[in-house]
């Protein structure tokens, strides 16, 4: 059984196929009860005690007196006590790394590579709630968890956006289509689609986001990547300088001879490649990880593996590729993602019960040490 040939629940029913074949960068697509059974939905008393923590990335967004107004987190709990009853929004980015029956919903978009996805949102807003109509850079789904809310959506080539405001806000919003979504219910939209939400009751939306990074980033980062490994031979040098006349001039044969040697900079698909690997696992800057406070010995840890499995922490990224592991950034070392129990732990996010050899053993106790992964539950 493959993804590509049956349906996908979150999807409706619908192959992956067909979806990213009709509808994927195409065109929007509204689920109704996609997604019904979420655990404990993250609502406003929630999502407000995860806004007030160090390691979340949070906002709130209000509308009032004709301007938006936008705030920052981490908040105080007193914040939230001056809030009016409608026409505010609070968003927290992150939130699958924060609670684990969160993170099972984001990983439930295994049809698309993890390469792509980037991490589960969620908002609340009581009514009149909305951050305004604007569009995104990224595909998205929009998961509706309590409440109501409605959608309204545009393929316009208009993204001029108010100026002056905190947020962007389409500055001539053009409605084409329009729905309500209740619970369970989903809307994914293409990049740069226009759409405008509104909760018309209180109510959560679950944002499932992808990674599109624009080609100004990849080459930034890739340059960064760059400066780290390349080591050049050489050092400028003129033995055959002549009196200069104008000093101030830079001489045409320094440049030269620098475009010269910058010509040994090069790469090839394989650099690429294993850049892709480092920048794609890279956690983002608040993220930290902690190892087990009370650390099982090899011995034990290799017993509990046998009995349990592994079972990645909700923030690593496991990712392979040209025969490597790239974990949290970097090369996982001794790992060989030719070996299915290393493929099994990344596209799963676990691995079975396993007798490890010595080699793997010896890689996932240090990852244990460090916090990226944990013994299975019974």
């Amino acid at each position: 059984m493959t993804l590509e040939a049956n349906g996908i629940d979150v999807l409706g029913g619908m192959s992956a196929e067909t979806f990213l074949r009709e509808y994927w960068h195409k065109k929007p697509l509204l689920i109704r009860g996609a997604l019904t059974e979420v655990g404990e939905p993250v609502d406003f008393s929630v999502l407000s005690e995860l806004a007030r923590r160090e390691d979340a990335e949070s906002r709130l967004i209000e509308w009032k007196g004709g301007h938006w107004h936008l705030e920052c987190g981490p908040f105080r709990a007193g914040r939230f006590k001056r809030l009016g009853e409608t026409d505010w929004t609070l968003l927290v980015q992150g939130v699958n790394q924060l609670l684990p029956h969160v993170d099972e919903i984001l990983w439930r978009f295994n049809f698309i590579p993890y390469a792509r996805l980037d991490d589960l949102m969620v908002s609340y807003a009581p009514p009149g709630g909305t951050v305004g109509p604007h569009f995104d850079s990224y595909d998205v789904f929009l998961l509706q968890v309590g409440g109501r809310k409605r959608w309204q959506v545009s393929a316009q080539d208009d993204e001029r956006f108010v100026e002056g405001e905190p947020i962007r806000v389409l500055q001539d919003f053009r409605c084409e289509e329009e729905w309500v979504l209740e619970h369970g219910d989903m809307l994914y939209l293409p990049p740069r689609y226009a759409h405008y939400g509104v909760a018309l009751e209180p109510g959560m939306t679950y944002s499932i986001g992808f990674r599109a990074p624009t080609t100004q980033q990849l080459a930034t980062e890739f340059l960064v990547y760059l400066q780290d490994r390349v080591c050049l031979d050489g050092r400028y040098a003129d033995p055959g300088l002549l009196q200069q006349r104008t000093p101030a001039r830079i001489p045409d044969a320094m440049v030269d001879q620098v475009a010269e040697l910058l010509s040994q900079v090069r790469w090839d698909r394989s650099t690429v490649a294993d850049f892709l690997g480092h920048y794609l696992t890279e956690p983002k800057p608040h993220v930290f990880y902690e190892g087990p406070d009370e650390e099982l010995d090899e011995d034990a840890f290799a017993e509990a593996v046998a009995a349990h499995g592994v079972v990645l922490d909700a923030k690593t990224q496991l990712l392979y590729g040209g025969g490597v592991l790239y974990c949290n950034g970097e090369r996982l070392e001794g790992a060989d993602p030719s070996v299915v129990e290393w493929q099994q732990l990344a596209n799963q996010r676990r691995l079975a019960p396993v007798q490890a050899g010595h080699d793997m053993l010896e890689v996932l106790y240090q990852g244990y040490l460090d916090g990226y992964w944990r013994p299975g539950a019974d």
